[in-house]
């Protein structure tokens, strides 16, 4: 089992600088549409006013969306990771291994629930590393940016349903389990009361178009990829998924350090 077997050889450079410019049409079109919006629920302000909040709402907002793709192409790095590590175990099982593959079975079959976790915790790290470091986002607050967060894990949930139902070979029910618990436990603590619960929901609710945003921008980006032959359906649709969550980050990179949009929207 080799790298090659998850890498397309006909996805050449210059079908990569295809697709990146595509990731970055849409997030372009994004940013447009949360324009759009910001300037409708702003109609009702005086001018001076206006111009205020539609600077501050429109670049928190572009903000979330950014962080909803790397909360996103964190948990799908996660998810992929798994299904490649059980895809490798199943080719290898009833097998006599040895060396670095025999340790691996033995871990896969014996540790594999905290093997999840490990990975669990670091798709949290990388999270962390990318909009702090890599892709750093200061305009957001803590509740916002744990709000979206845990939208990126519902993302990534409703993208492996999908998955489920289209009839792709991996079995995804673990790694959904594992998210809907750390879901619920967002929501669910020893000292959470309801009032702090109705608060969690509310953030959530209003959040939802950005969740509907980039579930569209990246299910678009996926069709155009497996009809073009740039993904391909044999190494698993979630391969495909997390090859386009990548170029999507690679997009806002590209965006949030140019600081192009505020030549749109000047920043208050």
């Amino acid at each position: 089992m080799t790298i090659d077997a998850y890498i397309n050889p006909d996805f050449t450079l210059i079908k990569k600088l295809i697709f990146f410019l595509l990731a970055l049409v849409g997030i372009i079109i994004c940013d447009f549409l949360i324009l759009g919006g910001t300037e409708i629920v702003t109609t009702s302000r005086e001018r001076e006013e206006r111009k205020a909040l539609i600077s501050e709402r429109f670049h928190n907002s572009v903000q979330l969306l950014y962080e909803m793709i790397i909360s996103a192409t964190s948990v799908m790095s996660f998810a992929c990771a798994y299904v490649v590590l059980n895809h490798v175990y199943s080719l290898i099982q009833g097998t006599t291994q040895t060396g670095y593959l025999g340790q691996f079975m033995y871990i896969w079959e014996n540790w594999k629930d905290f093997v999840l976790l490990l990975l669990i915790c670091l798709s949290c790290v990388l999270n962390t590393i990318l909009d702090k470091i890599i892709i750093p986002l200061k305009r957001i607050s803590r509740d916002d940016i744990a709000c979206v967060r845990m939208l990126g894990m519902f993302y990534v949930i409703i993208i492996l349903m999908f998955l489920n139902v289209i009839g792709d070979e991996s079995e995804y029910s673990p790694v959904m389990m594992y998210y809907l618990g750390l879901m619920i436990g967002r929501f669910v603590y020893f000292d959470a009361s309801f009032k702090d619960f109705l608060h969690a929901m509310r953030n959530i609710f209003m959040k939802l178009p950005l969740l509907m945003l980039g579930l569209t921008l990246s299910g678009l980006l996926c069709f155009f990829g497996f009809e073009a032959g740039y993904l391909l359906e044999r190494n698993y649709y979630i391969v495909g998924a997390f090859y386009t969550h990548l170029f999507l980050l690679a997009a806002v990179f590209v965006f949030h350090h140019s600081h192009i949009l505020y030549l749109v929207i000047k920043k208050r």
